[in-house]
């Protein structure tokens, strides 16, 4: 005695299926609808938030270096980089908008200033 088996009819789950995704491809639709409603309401408020605070400026170091020599002489940064400009415009004959990179080096045992402007190099008394 064999048992027979019997299939079961999976069409109506299939069906069941199909209905509760057509529920759910509705409700899908008012909520993509919703959120793109709210899209544009997001944009305008970023806007006001980013002009309502100001950009938060960090405070710059102030600083002054002065070379005191032995004999009371006395040179700060600006004085050394404006002789250089000196040296560089009447010395060199070269235009001061021309120049782009300068690096001292002062040697107050010799009482000269050794510079590199523009890859040019040489020196000047202080």
């Amino acid at each position: 005695m064999a048992v027979e088996k019997k299939s079961i009819a999976k069409p109506e789950v299939k069906a069941d299926a199909a209905v509760k995704a057509e529920p759910a491809k509705a409700a899908a639709k008012p909520a993509a609808k919703k959120a793109a409603a709210k899209k544009p309401a997001a944009k305008k408020a970023a806007p006001k938030k980013a002009a309502a605070k100001p950009a938060a400026k960090k405070a710059e170091l102030k600083a002054k270096v002065v070379l005191q020599l032995s004999d009371g002489r006395e040179y700060t940064e600006a004085d050394l980089i404006k002789n250089a400009k000196n040296v560089w415009q009447y010395d060199l004959g070269k235009k001061t908008a021309d120049l782009t990179k300068v690096e001292l080096y002062v040697k107050p045992e010799d009482n000269k200033v050794y510079y590199v402007m523009n890859d040019v190099e040489g020196d000047f008394n202080l």
